[in-house]
């Protein structure tokens, strides 16, 4: 990794996505210092659409794994937590804006369980049909929530190295 980056930063480069988990659980306690981190993310025009779904059943973690394509390590983790939004609540009744809260409460909640002592691993759900309607049904949804993604959570059972994907090619000043 770049010796020039601010030590600092650190605990973000060490966040990994994480697929492999010990049988530990994971305290109610930890479940809701988690959500508060998440709700704790900005959001347009402070609306909040987001909702979270937390899943410790064995079977439901076991087809949602069946219904996301990447998700396997779900059936293995301690939990699930599927983050959705509420199409109503989001400002303007965009889904525009219903992601993009949604996104900034996923990137709270995985930084708070790398805080933790976590492992996590993010996976997408929307925009796939397949995979919304799939949860929709699993979850018993309301046909105004959506299902963004699905986070699989427990004890590490595997490191990774912390690292950055930073590219300044990607990168351009005042104008493209």
């Amino acid at each position: 990794m770049n010796d020039n980056l601010d030590e600092r930063l650190r605990f973000i480069f060490g966040r990994r996505s994480i697929r492999a988990y010990s049988s530990a659980p994971v305290s109610e306690a930890t479940v809701q210092q988690l959500l508060a981190a998440a709700m704790a993310a900005p959001s347009a025009a402070g609306k909040d659409p987001w909702r979270f779904i937390v899943v410790r059943n064995r079977g439901t973690l076991a087809q949602i794994a069946g219904a996301l394509p990447n998700g396997r390590m779900l059936a293995e983790a301690a939990l699930g937590i599927v983050v959705a939004g509420e199409l109503p609540a989001a400002h303007d009744q965009q889904v525009g804006y219903l992601l993009q809260d949604c996104s900034a409460a996923i990137e709270n909640l995985l930084l708070g369980a790398h805080l933790l002592g976590l492992g996590a691993c993010w996976l997408g759900v929307y925009p796939r049909e397949q995979r919304v309607d799939a949860l929709r049904q699993i979850l018993a949804l309301p046909p105004t929530v959506i299902p963004v993604s699905c986070i699989s959570l427990g004890h590490p059972a595997e490191t990774k190295p912390p690292r950055t994907r930073f590219t300044p090619d990607y990168v351009h000043f005042e104008k493209w």
